[in-house]
């Protein structure tokens, strides 16, 4: 067996033992489930944003919310804010890349809404400029990011910071917290 597999699962399991021994994570955590159950309830929606892999989990987590977790429920209003390319490439063309969460943030959130960025650096410049519009409208913004959070971490009403530096141990930890949110608030809710 190659010793480089066990190496990364060992790496893996490494980052989920000091999220578990991190109190202040496990607090913030629950403090999003809180906050994305009664954004909910409410009649608000949680809208999510990333690049690359990040897009993919901000679509996967959407998904979650939008279809099911464990239970048949009525769909939640969440959605990936790149899921229309024809938008997305046409302001990225007409205006640049950096815009395109930005845009429609300011036309699509309204003040009570959540906006989760999943960037494992915390310094992509379209999460940050979206940051930046829903602070502007009172929107709640939740970062997930890596150990140093970034230029997101000032902008973060709630922060998830990895404890890794590692991108794919990032993104594999992202996800977990992302499932852990969604089978928490689906259980709060329904």
């Amino acid at each position: 067996m190659n010793a480089s597999i066990k190496n990364i699962v060992a790496e893996s399991i490494a980052v989920k033992t000091k999220l578990l021994a991190d109190e202040t994570l496990l607090k913030t955590i629950d403090s999003i489930v809180e906050v994305i159950t009664k954004s909910f309830q409410d009649g608000f929606k949680v809208q999510f944003c990333g690049n690359g892999g990040s897009a993919a989990d901000a679509q996967h987590l959407a998904a979650e919310f939008s279809g099911r977790f464990y239970k048949n429920r009525r769909a939640l209003p969440s959605d990936a804010l790149h899921c229309n390319s024809s938008y997305l490439t046409a302001v990225a063309n007409d205006y640049s890349y950096d815009e395109i969460y930005a845009r429609l943030v300011d036309g699509t959130m309204v003040k009570g809404d959540v906006l989760v960025g999943i960037t494992t650096s915390g310094n992509s410049n379209n999460i940050v400029k979206a940051f930046e519009v829903a602070r502007v409208k009172g929107i709640i913004t939740v970062g997930f990011t890596g150990s140093k959070g970034g230029k997101l971490k000032g902008l973060s009403d709630y922060l998830i910071n990895v404890p890794s530096d590692i991108t794919p141990r990032i993104q594999e930890t992202h996800i977990l917290v992302g499932h852990i949110v969604c089978e928490m608030v689906e259980a709060e809710l329904f």
